[in-house]
């Protein structure tokens, strides 16, 4: 990483908000028009429904456990995340790795809200094959930082260190 300021922080802010606004919209509409959590579970294909679930937990329902204690820590816990993830977007020079960045970023985002503001975390995404499940209940900013894990590990194991720049800097691909 470099010492100086990325040139696509603004572009991975604007990114990241994105996101985060797009997760909350979907969100909002699954909570409000589609009455999600009092239908419990609408068909949307055979292999994908929409299934309400309250995640107090993290990836995975990990840690799950519905109490103050529980839920603030968590949000302190992934506040702290968010903040290394942006800080880490701050001085990252390749574009790529800036939007990876900042989809790790708007996704933690969209989940911090949902738990400070109601105690658990909305998913509701649930892809299936007949009764398999190959994924968890899960929903954009899952997805989101899903996605931009990934790209960070495929962009480490295919390309390795950014090579250095003619000027001595690193590459910004």
């Amino acid at each position: 990483m470099s010492s100086t300021r990325s040139p696509y922080l603004r572009f991975g802010l604007i990114f990241a908000a994105v996101a985060f606004i797009l997760d909350q919209v979907v969100k909002w509409i699954i909570t409000v028009p589609l009455s999600l959590q009092a239908k419990g579970q609408i068909e949307i294909t055979s292999f994908f429904n929409l299934t309400w679930a309250e995640n107090c937990g993290i990836s995975m329902s990990m840690f799950a456990s519905c109490t103050d204690t529980t839920r603030w820590t968590l949000v302190a816990v992934t506040v702290v995340v968010a903040g290394a993830v942006a800080f880490w977007m701050t001085r990252e020079p390749a574009k790529g790795d800036v939007i990876a960045l900042a989809m790790i970023l708007g996704g933690a985002l969209g989940n911090i809200a949902d738990r400070a503001r109601l105690g658990f975390v909305v998913d509701y995404a649930d892809l299936h094959i007949g009764d398999f499940r190959p994924f968890m209940i899960f929903n954009v900013s899952d997805a989101c930082i899903t996605l931009g894990v990934l790209l960070l590990v495929a962009r480490a194991l295919l390309f390795g260190e950014k090579a250095p720049a003619a000027d001595g800097q690193p590459s910004a691909d």
